[in-house]
């Protein structure tokens, strides 16, 4: 058990600080790019909320995880616990409203010029500030009524259902926020994990068409943009999977926590890893991932493929 105790603090101070040196570094890289240009590309500015969201996730549920596996427990007060958590729901329903922008919109720049996209490509551009900004005020206000509404529910009733998450403990929320809480935040990232994958599946018919298409022909620059084009495929499919792998496994495994009177610290922990694999190791494939489709862009620009 001893053994087991110190793998899991070591993999939690790892995890943690492996997400937090990732997100940061591309976020200081286009902070940087920003100041040097003053204007950053509509990819890069969706990137940079992100990995904004993932940073808080990793703040929020890594970092007091970490102190807790490491002996440091029940450190926060009930306001405390219940905005800490406040601040997860809050960033995690960002980082998915965000990687879905992210893939709709490369969905929609990569097409080719005679699709039916064509027409939206300069519009998306300009409104992807005003979708950003809808995700954040949207995201924030839903969770701070729900904030507000469990910790006067805790002041005037006082339950005796209690969760907790090992640096802190809180009382569990009743039937009727639960009720609100999956129709206004759980359905919209339901919604928004289809279209992430509808997305994603565009993306990988319209490269294997592209593929198909010109395989035939033996030429260094067609075998350039051919490599590229499996690249894309294979990074869209491990960002698709590692995306709704971990946040499918984690919502269900939270759903499991709920719902059990008496937590299994395994289980508790567990959990919490899993939580915060995409936030962690994401923007590493997210920056091998975009660093691609950004090279096959400039090739079919450049050539006027159709």
């Amino acid at each position: 058990m001893d053994f087991w105790n110190l793998a899991i603090k070591i993999v939690f101070l790892s995890q943690t600080t492996t997400g937090i040196w990732g997100n940061f570094s591309l976020m200081v890289c286009y902070l940087g790019l920003y100041y040097r240009e003053c204007k950053l590309k509509p990819t890069d500015l969706i990137l940079m909320h992100l990995m904004a969201a993932n940073a808080l996730i990793i703040f929020s549920a890594g970092v007091p995880q970490t102190m807790a596996v490491w002996g440091l427990k029940q450190f926060l007060t009930e306001f405390g616990c219940k905005f800490i958590l406040y601040i997860q729901r809050t960033a995690r329903s960002v980082s998915i409203g965000t990687t879905c922008l992210l893939n709709v919109f490369q969905a929609v720049t990569i097409n080719p010029r005679k699709s039916c996209w064509s027409d939206h490509k300069s519009q998306a551009e300009k409104y992807i500030g005003s979708c950003l900004f809808i995700i954040w005020i949207f995201y924030l206000l839903i969770n701070f009524i729900f904030f507000v509404y469990t910790f006067s529910k805790r002041i005037t009733n006082n339950g005796t259902r209690k969760r907790d998450f090992e640096y802190c403990t809180t009382v569990g929320s009743d039937p009727i926020s639960d009720g609100l809480y999956a129709a206004l935040v759980v359905c919209p990232e339901v919604f928004l994990s289809v279209l992430i994958a509808w997305s994603s599946g565009s993306m990988i018919v319209l490269l294997f068409r592209h593929k198909q298409v010109v395989q035939h022909t033996h030429s260094t620059h067609i075998s350039s943009r051919t490599s590229l084009e499996s690249r894309a495929t294979e990074n869209i499919l491990s960002l698709v999977s590692i995306f709704f792998c971990f946040y499918t496994l984690s919502s269900f495994l939270r759903r499991c926590i709920a719902l059990l009177s008496k937590h299994n610290w395994w289980l508790v922990n567990i959990t919490a890893l899993i939580s915060l694999c995409f936030p962690s190791f994401g923007p590493f494939v997210l920056m091998n991932h975009y660093c691609v489709m950004r090279r096959l862009s400039s090739f079919w620009i450049r050539n006027n493929l159709s």
